[in-house]
C-alpha cells in the first residue's frame, strides 16, 4: 500500500464509519434478551443487501428509512421477535445512533488542518440530518450528499462522483473513508485515495479496487494525512 498525498477533501461513509449501526440494539440489550448482536448483525446485512438488489432491479428505489424498516423487520423475525413496541423503538434509536468516540477530535483535526470534510452516504437526508445533529459534528462538515439525490445506492460509480462535482475536484484528490470492504473497493476502484476503516479485522473483499490503507478506527487519519 503507497502513501496518501495531494489531498483536498476528506469524505466519509456515514453508517458503521462514523456513526455505529449497532448502538440502537445495544441500548436495548436488555430488553432485545440478549439477541441484541445477531438482530444487528442481520439488520445490517439485510440492509445492505435490499439496497443493492433495489438498485439491480430498476425501478424499485425507496428510501433507506423504508430500507432500515424492511431490514430490522426481517431480523426480527429471524431471531423470534414479534414485538411493535420494541421496533418503534429500535427505529427511533436509528435516529440518533452514537458516533464513534474518535470523530468529533478528528473531523476537528482536519479541518483545522485546512482540509474540506463531506459524508457520501446511503442515507436518506433526514436520517443523515438526525445522525449528524444528534451527535453534533455538523460544523465539523462541510457537506452531507445522499444517493436520494440519483435514487439509487452505492456502489453505483455516478455516486462517487457526486463528490467530485461538488467539490470540483479530481478523483485522486478525495481521501474516502468507509467500514464497509466493499464501499471502500469500489471508491478505491473509481480513483478516490482510500482509508479502509476495518474496525473488526474483515479480511479484504475480492474486488476491484484495492484500498491503499487499512486503519483501526478514524483516530489515526489526521497523522496520516500529515496534520
Amino acid at each position: 500500500m503507497t502513501e496518501i498525498t495531494g489531498i483536498k477533501a476528506c469524505v466519509f461513509d456515514a453508517y458503521g464509519t462514523l456513526f455505529d449501526v449497532n448502538a440502537a440494539a445495544a441500548h436495548l440489550k436488555d430488553e432485545l434478551g440478549g439477541k441484541d448482536a445477531k438482530l444487528a448483525e442481520i439488520w445490517r446485512l439485510k440492509q445492505l443487501q435490499y439496497s443493492w438488489l433495489r438498485s439491480l432491479m430498476g425501478d424499485c428505489y425507496v428510501e433507506f428509512w423504508q430500507v432500515t424498516q424492511d431490514g430490522l423487520d426481517f431480523a426480527m423475525e429471524a431471531v423470534g421477535l414479534k414485538d411493535d413496541a420494541l421496533r418503534k423503538k429500535l427505529l427511533d434509536l436509528y435516529w440518533k445512533l452514537d458516533s464513534y468516540p474518535e470523530v468529533p477530535a478528528m473531523l476537528q483535526a482536519l479541518k483545522d488542518g485546512g482540509l474540506a470534510t463531506a459524508i457520501l452516504s446511503n442515507g436518506s437526508p433526514a436520517m443523515l440530518d438526525g445522525a449528524v445533529q444528534s451527535s453534533g459534528i455538523g460544523d465539523r462538515l462541510d457537506a452531507v450528499l445522499s444517493v436520494d439525490e440519483h435514487g439509487f445506492y452505492k456502489p453505483r460509480p455516478e455516486i462517487y462522483e457526486m463528490v467530485t462535482e461538488y467539490f470540483a475536484i479530481a478523483p485522486q484528490e478525495v481521501c474516502f473513508m468507509s467500514s464497509n470492504g466493499w464501499d471502500a473497493a469500489a471508491a478505491a476502484h473509481f480513483g478516490f485515495q482510500v482509508c479502509w476503516v476495518n474496525r473488526t479485522g474483515q479480511p479484504q473483499e475480492r474486488l476491484p479496487g484495492e484500498p491503499k490503507k487499512v486503519l483501526n478506527d478514524l483516530s489515526e487519519l489526521p497523522a496520516l494525512l500529515g496534520l
